[in-house]
């Protein structure tokens, strides 16, 4: 096992980090600098990966209505870790978020991490906004990682995986958007780690995919499953759909596969399991 490493939150990200790392984990609540350093303080380790969060328990809808919580968990907790993480000479890794900007298809390049985030519409938003800004100004003077995931897919069955998600809806919106294949972030976050890579970088696939890309692997598989396509003003719903840029990831030496060259790949292996 990797004592050098402890994993906070035992969320989705977080159990499969410890899974990837072989490393500890603590799912213990933390809801001040003494409980974060006393927790840190038991393992002693060299690197804290932060996957405390708040999404919602449906969607992100549902952080408009518990805004103290996620406030807490979203903003509060990550900049309460940076500070035990400085105290104690660790290096701290926090898992951010993509979803904060505002994109426009017809005149946007894919989002680079300079450009500063945007998109106040909805709360989580703001919430990982909060924390994302407060970190990085550290990330110059401290060594600090900030990883940026948007729209888990993963190629094993779980709620907070976007297969999970489309497979249940009966429409689906078709713009191209950033996801995250976990595999492929696992093995980015290992590498990020082995060249002790500091401030924010984006940990997407290459490309945008629109949804129905996605379900047409899915049907291949299962022939009975069946969609159709809304237009995403239909939805009236508050979402991001955006593009990022992984020239930076890509400029460490990590190769950023495509994300379309992932799909077969992906929805097969989690149609088996």
């Amino acid at each position: 096992m990797n004592k050098d490493i402890l994993i906070l939150g035992k969320g989705f990200i977080g159990s499969r980090l410890q899974q990837a790392l072989n490393c500890r984990i603590s799912g213990k609540i933390i809801t001040s600098l003494a409980d974060a350093e006393k927790e840190i303080l038991k393992i002693k380790p060299k690197v804290i990966i932060n996957c405390i969060g708040a999404t919602g328990k449906r969607n992100v809808d549902d952080c408009e209505l518990a805004k103290d919580e996620v406030l807490f968990a979203n903003t509060y907790l990550p900049i309460i870790l940076a500070e035990a993480a400085l105290r104690n000479n660790i290096k701290l890794v926090h898992i951010s978020s993509g979803c904060i900007y505002h994109y426009d298809y017809a005149k946007d390049n894919p989002i680079t991490e300079e450009k500063i985030p945007d998109y106040f519409d909805l709360y989580y938003s703001r919430s990982k906004i909060y924390a994302e800004r407060a970190l990085e100004a550290l990330t110059k003077k401290y060594n600090i990682l900030i990883c940026r995931i948007r729209i888990p897919l993963d190629d094993r069955p779980h709620p907070r995986n976007i297969l999970d998600k489309l497979v249940k809806y009966r429409h689906v919106i078709n713009l191209p958007n950033s996801l995250t294949y976990i595999p492929d972030f696992l093995a980015a976050l290992k590498h990020l780690l082995k060249v002790n890579a500091r401030g924010v970088y984006n940990i997407v696939n290459k490309g945008g995919v629109r949804y129905p890309e996605l379900l047409d692997v899915y049907k291949k598989y299962v022939p009975d499953f069946k969609y159709s396509v809304i237009a995403y003003k239909k939805l009236k719903l508050k979402r991001t759909n955006l593009i990022l840029s992984v020239r930076k990831l890509e400029g460490t030496g990590f190769k950023v596969r495509d994300i379309h060259k992932i799909l077969e790949e992906c929805v097969s292996r989690y149609v088996k399991s």
